[in-house]
């Protein structure tokens, strides 16, 4: 699915561009992405979903095949934002064996004692695979600034102006890092959830409201509103220092889990056309092979 240059303008954060999270926002989006002036209804996005589903299902059997590049969605948001849900419905129908989620929880002891990246470059996808980041690196310049306690103990902040040379080297590591991968064949998504706080608040509620659910709940997602504010700045510099061309931000809006979901099904796939994936070349002696089999099964 090719989306419209003006949606893509609208969900990305330009190169050298302020990302301006507060201007954009968290329902819609005020271009025509669904296409042929249709309303923004869940049925509208859901059909519009599932024609992302069936074109990725397509492009990832050829991304298979051809095995020249691999395709890491980075995942970021607030909680409740929905990022299990996004990832659950856009790669329903996707083969599981062509592609791996990564869930990143609080780094162990040997991972703190490498650099900030280590443990993220282990987890990424070989050629021919699709990769999705549920959180990444990203944390190491979103939560660790708002937690700087959580910093291992050699990173420790002093008040000397340490901090802002260590967030911009990690932002110059990350788009250095980004770069490489690209140049080596792994094309990067990097799509932001964007959640308003009421909307937050709507979603843990209901999750304290139902018994099945309370196993997502935990203390930290209200800890975390009380830092709403230092969040966003957090992300608004992130994403602001580290959108390239060879690794754009799209920001979703995420107030409606059905946009969400059909607007990065959309991303995703638009993604791996742009690829410009190919079958492999058959050689001439494996056609033979190929011609003589079939002869074979034809003649039992």
């Amino acid at each position: 699915m090719k989306l419209d240059p003006s949606v893509i303008g609208e969900l990305s954060v330009a190169s050298g561009e302020p990302a301006n999270l507060a201007g954009r926002n968290t329902a819609s989006l005020s271009t025509d992405w669904l296409g042929a002036g249709k309303k923004q209804t869940k049925k509208a996005a859901e059909e519009y979903l599932r024609s992302s589903i069936e074109e990725l299902k397509t492009s990832q059997e050829l991304l298979w095949a051809s095995g020249s590049h691999a395709l890491l969605v980075v995942l970021q948001a607030m909680d409740a934002a929905g990022k299990d849900g996004t990832i659950k419905h856009v790669m329903s129908g996707i083969n599981p064996q062509g592609c791996q989620v990564v869930a990143f929880k609080e780094p162990s002891t040997q991972e703190q004692a490498h650099d900030f990246l280590w443990r993220y470059s282990k987890a990424l996808p070989e050629r021919g695979r699709i990769g999705i980041f549920n959180r990444s690196y990203y944390e190491e310049v979103l939560v660790v600034r708002v937690h700087p306690e959580l910093l291992p103990g050699q990173w420790e902040l002093a008040g000397d102006g340490r901090s802002n040379r260590l967030w911009s080297h990690r932002f110059e590591d990350t788009n250095a890092f980004e770069h490489h991968l690209q140049r080596n064949g792994t094309r990067i998504v990097k799509i932001f959830l964007h959640i308003s706080k009421d909307e937050q608040k709507k979603r843990i509620l209901r999750r304290l409201d139902n018994p099945a659910k309370y196993w997502k709940f935990s203390m930290s997602d209200l800890a975390d509103r009380q830092h709403w504010a230092q969040y966003q700045e957090a992300y608004e510099e992130a994403l602001t220092a580290t959108s390239m061309a060879w690794a754009p931000w799209y920001v979703v809006p995420a107030d409606h889990k059905y946009v969400a979901r059909a607007l990065v099904g959309a991303i995703l796939a638009d993604a791996i056309g742009q690829m410009d994936l190919r079958l492999p070349t058959v050689a001439p002696d494996r056609l033979e092979l190929i011609t003589r089999a079939k002869a074979e099964l034809r003649a039992e």
